[in-house]
C-alpha cells in the first residue's frame, strides 16, 4: 500500500475504513424495547404457506414483524389476529397479543369447529366472541425454571365465551357451578382443543388453572 492510500485508509479509520456497513454509522443509542430482527428480503416458503392457510379460513390477521425479547423469550413468524369465521359470520377476539402462525391457524380451526357449533347445538347461539388472557408472555412454566410456550408466542389462555345472545359462559364460574348445559358446553370444547392443541390445560389440572384453558400449539398430546 502507498504512502497516498495508508493516508486514506488512516482518515477512513475513524469511520471505520470501511468496516460498517452502510446505515449504521450512526451513535447505538440503548434502549429497553424489543430488539425487531431485520425486515426479511423474502418469507420462508414454511410462512408463506401458513399464512396462505391462515387466509383461507377466514381469519383477519395482520404479519407482525420478527420480534427478539432476549432471555429465550421471542415471537417470530406471529401475527395479531382480530377476527375469526365461524360457519355463519366472523366473531371476534379480545385481549390476544402476538400468536405464531401455525398457533393462530389451529385457534381458528377449534373456534369455528370446536366452539362455535357447539355453542349452536348445545346452547342455541352462535359465538360472538372469545375472551382471552393473553398469549405471548416473556415467563416460564409456574414453578419451573423451564420456559412457557407463552414466551414463544405459541399458547393462548382463554378464560371465557360471549354468544351472540349475550349468554357469557365463563371457565371459571360455570365449569363447575354452571348450567347443566353450560358445564356441558365448557367440557365439549375443551375436549375439542385436545383434538387440535398439543397441550391443553383447564380446571382440573391444577388450582392455577381454575379460571381459563391454557391452550398450546405442539406436537404432543397432553389433555388435562
Amino acid at each position: 500500500m502507498n504512502t497516498r492510500a495508508i493516508l486514506i485508509c488512516a482518515l477512513l479509520g475513524l469511520t471505520g475504513c470501511g468496516m460498517v456497513p452502510a446505515g449504521d454509522s450512526q451513535p447505538t443509542r440503548r434502549s429497553s424495547a424489543p430488539v425487531s430482527a431485520p425486515a426479511p428480503v423474502a418469507v420462508t416458503k414454511e410462512a408463506q404457506m401458513c399464512l396462505a392457510g391462515l387466509g383461507e379460513t377466514g381469519s383477519r390477521f395482520s404479519p407482525l414483524p420478527d420480534r427478539y425479547y432476549g432471555a429465550g423469550c421471542q415471537a417470530v413468524n406471529s401475527v395479531q389476529l382480530s377476527a375469526l369465521q365461524g360457519d355463519r359470520g366472523q366473531f371476534g377476539l379480545s385481549n390476544i397479543g402476538p400468536v405464531t402462525c401455525p398457533t393462530a391457524q389451529t385457534l381458528s380451526g377449534w373456534a369455528r369447529f370446536g366452539v362455535d357449533r357447539a355453542a349452536r347445538q348445545i346452547l342455541g347461539s352462535p359465538l360472538a366472541r372469545i375472551e382471552t388472557m393473553g398469549s405471548y408472555s416473556c415467563r416460564n412454566v409456574a414453578g419451573t425454571s423451564r420456559r412457557s410456550a407463552h414466551s414463544q408466542a405459541a399458547a393462548i389462555d382463554v378464560a371465557a365465551f360471549v354468544l351472540e345472545d349475550g349468554q357469557r359462559i365463563e371457565v371459571k364460574s360455570d365449569w363447575s357451578e354452571g348450567s347443566a348445559k353450560e358445564r356441558e358446553f365448557l367440557r365439549v370444547v375443551h375436549q375439542s382443543a385436545c383434538k387440535r392443541f398439543g397441550t391443553v390445560l383447564g380446571p382440573d389440572y391444577n388450582a392455577a388453572h381454575r379460571d381459563h384453558f391454557h391452550l398450546e400449539h405442539g406436537d404432543g398430546r397432553f389433555c388435562r
